[in-house]
């Protein structure tokens, strides 16, 4: 399942509910102290069933007693198995909200001095209507004597199946009326339901880069009991059924003893009971890091740590890409910006991006600084807006977002800032570096984007959802150069639909903007550079069509997967073809050389964007505060 959105009411800052979506990839932006930490804890006690909030995050001035931590999930299992012959699907039992997902409240008491889970529910389009309500929380005798009291016609189906039983009252029904209710889920199905849902649940991995550093602390530990955690997540089933079998040995190798001792002292067995405690399986595993002169990691400074966490994630990801059909898992991040260089920062922010392509994987980050916002696409990032009387509003998806982090954060700390490039995704900032780093080398004339980036003289701003106009009037103020590379979409020769919007910011002082002449930037890489990256991929193309999608295709017909590309779902193919896109402006660019760019650009148009922007760089004056660092490119 997929986590599509959190809501928090009465925990820590947050009296209102508020209500936050969740992407593939989440940055949580804001100022100290505007609750993106609370949203960050919120999950972690959300996801670990011995987790509970503390007596201080109840909100204090909110109703302690009614503390939330509510959850939405996509991609909900086809079928849920209650046991041998008892099957059906959250469709079926009305346990999904209006919008198809399947909502989870957990609600605690926080009025006492060690808060406790007060129960479970799902909220859901459920049936309302009089002796249909409650159908889920009927034992199994309960429920059939139910059917012959309303005169429901069972003969059809197996009584003995509770969810068929359920179907037959609420298909002999007129009106269900379907209303928005809470159901509880700790009685009979609803709680067998919830059981084989949690297994399907997400595993919730927190890292957070500020903490404490010690070896008591618990979030200080080495990041392979993350891993175990993933493991173990990942064969919750098997060990289940390892448990209930040594349960099964036991139960009856003391039975029978009992019954030895039956025959010595009736009265001392009479009172013997096996009791099982199911057990603790991560506590099984004793795993560490250390490094070519045995000190632990977690004893090393606060930086190593973080990336050594994060490439471990990284390693998990590719790890976890083949595996389909195993539970999500989701990384959430805090202030990874933290103890790192600047160098290291974007090197982090490319990490997490090409984690989040993966399947069945989400990460979530939190920021206050202006590097991270700015590297990320602008449908990514949630700003947490403090109104004057504490209240919170989250901002997402809009032109008001980006405007708020500007003028909250600033757009750049930077000074030694010559140029804006803007580009619709990272996969084009990517194409450009490796395009211009193959370049230079060659001919030194023409720029290295990444080693410039590293300098701070040039800044790339990942477009994403929001348009280019959009952008350009974002920094106008800022007087600094800007460029902006926009896809030209083109599916045959002929106009772009863009092309209005490119005259438009070209007409803007300090802003110039080009369309690419093909579709997009991957009609610039040769056919020999992609197959030399994968070999599967073996591909022929012209300068209109997609070769993501004609990349993704033939990878996924050479992984004989035995489905057919057609027969994938939507959201599949799409993620297929994003993760097409990332290595091939990645792996793919790498094998690209001066010869094969020119064979597949004779015009030079890709030289022209760097000629471009070295002129733009040399005529970018320098602010006062940076005079002394005046020259050209």
């Amino acid at each position: 399942m997929k986590l599509v959105r959190v809501k928090l009411r009465n925990f820590r800052c947050y009296k209102d509910e508020v209500s936050l979506d969740i992407g593939d990839i989440t940055a949580l932006v804001g100022k100290n102290d505007a609750g993106k930490s609370a949203i960050m804890d919120a999950l972690a006690i959300f996801f670990d069933e011995k987790a509970k909030p503390d007596a201080d995050d109840a909100n204090k001035d909110g109703d302690n007693k009614d503390v939330r931590i509510i959850c939405e999930f996509s991609d909900i299992p086809a079928e849920i198995v209650l046991d041998a012959s008892n099957k059906t699907t959250l469709s079926d039992e009305y346990l999904l909200n209006e919008d198809g997902h399947l909502e989870i409240h957990k609600v605690y008491d926080g009025s006492l001095k060690t808060p406790k889970l007060k129960g479970t529910f799902a909220r859901a389009n459920h049936p309302s209507a009089e002796n249909v309500g409650d159908l889920l929380t009927l034992k199994k005798a309960d429920l059939k004597k139910h059917a012959e009291d309303l005169g429901v016609d069972t003969s059809q189906i197996d009584n003995r199946v509770n969810a068929q039983v359920r179907r037959a009252i609420w298909g002999a029904t007129d009106n269900l009326d379907l209303q928005s209710t809470e159901i509880p889920l700790d009685a009979e199905d609803a709680k067998k339901i919830w059981e084989q849902l949690k297994k399907e649940l997400p595993a919730f991995s927190l890292f957070k880069s500020d903490r404490t550093s010690t070896d008591q602390d618990a979030e200080a530990q080495d990041p392979m009991k993350a891993a175990v955690d993933e493991a173990l997540k990942s064969k919750e089933a098997e060990l289940e059924a390892i448990s209930k079998y040594v349960q099964k040995q036991v139960e009856t190798i003391a039975q029978k003893t009992v019954e030895k001792i039956r025959e010595m002292d009736p009265t001392l067995a009479s009172e013997l009971r096996p009791r099982f405690s199911p057990p603790s399986w991560k506590n099984v595993f004793k795993i560490s890091l250390t490094d070519d002169d045995q000190i632990s990691i977690n004893k090393r400074g606060s930086g190593v740590r973080c990336l050594i966490l994060l490439n471990f994630f990284r390693a998990k990801a590719k790890q976890k890409a083949s595996a389909g059909n195993a539970p999500g898992v989701i990384y959430a991040v805090e202030e990874p910006e933290t103890s790192q260089h600047p160098n290291n920062q974007r090197m982090l922010m490319d990490a997490f991006a090409n984690l989040a392509d993966e399947p069945n994987q989400q990460v979530i980050l939190s920021t206050h600084t202006p590097m991270l916002a700015r590297t990320l696409p602008a449908d990514s990032l949630r700003y947490i807006e403090v109104q004057s009387d504490g209240t919170r509003i989250i901002h997402a998806r809009d032109e008001e977002t980006i405007s708020l982090i500007a003028n909250a954060l600033g757009v750049l700390a930077d000074h030694d800032v010559k140029l804006f490039i803007g580009v619709e995704g990272r996969n084009d900032i990517n194409f450009l570096r490796g395009i211009s780093k193959i370049l230079h080398a060659a001919d030194d004339t023409v720029p290295d984007l990444y080693a410039l980036e590293d300098k701070g003289q040039v800044i790339f701003f990942p477009m994403g959802g929001a348009n280019l106009a959009l952008w350009a009037s974002r920094t106008r103020h800022l007087n600094i150069p800007e460029f902006y590379i926009q896809d030209s979409d083109l599916t045959a020769a002929g106009t772009s639909s863009h092309q209005q919007e490119v005259d438009n910011t070209n007409n803007k002082p300090n802003c110039t903007a080009v369309l690419t002449q093909k579709r997009e930037m991957e009609n610039y890489l040769h056919p020999n550079a992609i197959k030399a990256a994968r070999s599967e991929a073996d591909i022929q193309f012209g300068d209109y069509d997609d070769v993501p999608l004609l990349a993704a295709k033939a990878l996924h017909d050479a992984s004989n997967s035995g489905n057919n590309w057609e027969d994938l779902t939507d959201d599949k193919k799409v993620k297929k073809v994003s993760q097409a896109k990332r290595w091939l402006n990645t792996e793919a660019v790498e094998k690209m050389t001066p010869e094969l760019l020119a064979e597949r650009d004779p015009v030079g148009e890709v030289k022209s964007w760097f000629t471009k922007i070295v002129e733009l760089m040399n005529a970018h004056r320098p602010i006062a505060a940076n005079r002394n660092n005046q020259g050209s490119f």
